[in-house]
């Protein structure tokens, strides 16, 4: 058998050898990859968009490469500025202008809003500036328009630089936070698990230096299959690594002691552990990788990157807990559980304890549970029906940036689209036409011809009446599409397209997660009723999760809406981690029922799996709330929606409703394949 052969390897007298392996792969992948892009900002703009191709249009017009950041100024008294303030502000935008990093060109004048309380100045910045150079970038402007300024002015740089700037700058160590954060939380819910000073740091260490193996290797992968490593890729697949990898070291570790009541010889034992467990976290892992690789399907950049980075870090975390755990606990011997050893003798747990009393509840009135339980599950669901997705660019940040309250002074004295106006692309010959249409379009305050290109073509800059990327302005550029032959681009209508994006994404992806889950399940249990319940079962937990998560979300958080992305990634993270702990446990049930039956196989299993499901459902839960250290709400909501979701997974569907439905459906459940 390949798990016997495993177990040998893990924890035979060589078992170094097998420890060593990835070992020295691991650190010679750190030592010869390159630095890696977490501090960039995510790109969530399809490539094959609308706007996507009046950027790379825009080449033609000789401002392709080109990015504007806005100096916006008020006083704090509130009163309109005054000449010498104005004379300032020209100062403060030529010490903008002669920054090494500002392109040169003809001074753009600055604009006075209506009401005299404003003033707007743009700069001209390269639009390759990313990561440590453009917050370094924005850092330069802000400092230079500080110097010298008169204490009564209030100035920001806002405009998409700067958006992207503070996105970077809030990534500036926040992964490292998030890292000493998850490995405290991990730290601290494995000794209450274990109860011991010892133990909990062997898995602490594997999973740690896996977590470092993963963002490497997830790295080059992205790198080399031209998708962007992000800050919040990196901090997603970190939190992964340490969850679901720290969860495979309780299934193993669980076995393992379970096996030292029976086996005096702990090598022997902990090579049984490793057999019995290997299965179950294999076909776990393949779950959840194959989900993710689905990821790689979407239109979304940075859900692709996702996606590999992810499913890379998910496989490390595999191999090092079953190659690398393995030989530190033969290293340590029985004495790694002290205080609390297992002997020889001691009860089982698959008959004995809370567990137990549980399932043998749950098995004697199946019916009313599952009834019971199912309520739940739905009245959570219908948290979703008030719940509404997209945030606007301003709404990203958990935490108030420069870049938002200058956009937020800028929309009050300048029309909503002054920040970023629309761009409209068309082909020359049709200009008078085309100029017509765009005027027509009602929301459109101003449409200035800016440019031809040597292809023919003509560009528009077009001032929207909406704020940025709300409901308004998106209509406005869907009527400037519907209405125009020509390409409409810019940020509104960026915001368009990456709204749409991550709709098609998840009409696609979430059924083809669904099919990648309910394969290994079919491959798995050889069952053809089994598999369906336990998706449909997972499925209800988690919109439940969303229900729940998005009203929590909403109403306790005060966030105006989920973000495009949160939830196909929460329902990907619902589904594919929440069927780790169905795979825990119904192959335990499946292991159990040839000599016990169905039913009584199942309370066995629950009794066996009870505690180490609850473990790591905690653990899981608890590392997925760390998200909320990172600055973007969506990943505070993702943490906010998974931890509920893995805790309803845990206590109600693991808990109560498949060993109901199980004790319900009797023998059939196997069918065809009865487990003997």
């Amino acid at each position: 058998m390949p798990w016997d052969r495993l177990a040998a390897a893990a924890t035979g007298p060589r078992c170094w050898l097998a420890a060593l392996v990835p070992l020295l792969i691991a650190i010679a992948l750190m030592a010869l990859s390159g630095a890696d892009d977490a501090t960039r900002s995510p790109e969530a703009l399809p490539g094959t968009s609308e706007s996507a191709r009046v950027a790379a249009i825009a080449s033609e017009f000789g401002d392709g490469d080109q990015a504007s950041a806005l100096l916006v100024a008020t006083r704090k008294d509130g009163l309109p500025l005054s000449p010498d303030d104005l004379a300032a502000l020209a100062q403060a935008r030529d010490r903008m202008a002669h920054l090494p990093q500002v392109l040169t060109g003809p001074p753009v004048p600055m604009l006075i809003s209506v009401d005299g309380h404003a003033a707007l100045a743009p700069v001209v910045l390269s639009a390759q500036l990313s990561g440590f150079e453009l917050t370094d970038t924005v850092k330069a402007l802000r400092a230079a328009v500080r110097d010298g300024l008169p204490g009564r002015l209030v100035t920001h740089i806002t405009g998409g630089p700067a958006f992207g700037a503070d996105i970077a700058d809030a990534f500036t160590g926040a992964n490292v936070t998030l890292l000493v954060v998850t490995a405290l939380v991990v730290a601290l819910l494995l000794i209450v698990t274990y109860r011991s000073p010892v133990l909990w740091l062997a898995p602490l260490l594997v999973i740690a230096f896996a977590d470092r193996v993963a963002t490497v290797v997830g790295a080059d992968v992205a790198r080399a299959a031209g998708v962007t490593f992000d800050g919040s890729t990196s901090g997603i697949t970190s939190v992964l690594v340490f969850g679901a990898g720290t969860n495979y070291a309780l299934l193993l570790i669980s076995r393992y002691r379970e096996e030292l009541r029976a086996e005096p010889e702990h090598r022997a034992a902990l090579r049984r552990a490793v057999a019995a467990a290997a299965p179950a976290i294999l076909a776990s892992n393949a779950t959840v990788v194959l989900a993710l690789l689905t990821l790689t399907l979407a239109v979304t950049p940075s859900t692709r990157s996702l996606g590999l980075c992810a499913g890379c870090g998910l496989v490390v975390a595999a191999v090092f807990v079953l190659l690398v755990l393995p030989p530190l606990l033969v290293l340590c011997g029985r004495k790694v559980f002290w205080p609390f050893i297992p002997q020889i003798g001691n009860a089982s747990i698959a008959t004995t304890g809370a567990w137990h009393r549980v399932a043998d509840a749950v098995s004697r009135r199946p019916a009313v549970v599952c009834t019971a339980a199912l309520a739940v599950l739905a009245v959570s669901a219908t948290g979703l029906a008030g719940t509404g997705i997209g945030l606007s660019q301003t709404e990203q940040f958990r935490l108030r940036a420069d870049s938002v309250t200058g956009f937020d002074a800028l929309a009050q004295h300048f029309p909503g689209g002054a920040a970023g106006p629309t761009v409209v692309v068309g082909p020359t010959a049709d200009a008078p036409q085309i100029q017509q249409s765009i005027a027509a379009v009602p929301g459109v305050v101003a449409a200035v011809p800016a440019g031809q290109s040597p292809t023919g073509l003509t560009k528009w800059s077009v001032v929207l009446d909406a704020a940025p990327s709300t409901d308004q302005a998106l209509t406005i550029v869907a009527a400037l599409r519907d209405s125009t032959n020509a390409l409409v681009g810019g940020a509104d209508a960026q915001a368009l397209d990456i709204r749409d994006g991550a709709v098609r994404d998840r009409r696609v992806l979430i059924p083809l997660i669904l099919l990648v889950v309910l394969a290994v399940l079919f491959v798995l249990l050889r069952a053809v009723v089994a598999p369906p319940i336990l998706v449909a079962a997972t499925v209800l937990s988690a919109l439940a999760a969303l229900g729940l998560g998005g009203w929590v979300s909403l109403h306790a958080f005060g966030f105006p809406a989920l973000d495009n992305g949160t939830p196909l990634f929460a329902f990907l993270f619902l589904v594919a981690l929440g069927v780790d702990y169905t795979i825990f446990l119904v192959t335990r049930a499946r292991e159990e029922t040839p000599a016990h039956g169905t039913r009584a196989g199942m309370v066995r299993a629950v009794s066996a799996t009870g505690g180490v499901i609850t473990s790591a459902g905690v653990v899981l839960a608890a590392v997925f709330c760390v998200l909320g250290v990172l600055p973007l709400i969506v990943l505070t909501q993702l943490g906010i929606i998974v931890g509920l979701g893995i805790l309803l997974d845990t206590f109600v569907v693991r808990t109560l409703v498949i060993p109901a439905l199980f004790a319900l459906i009797g023998d059939r459940v196997w069918w065809p394949s009865m487990p003997r």
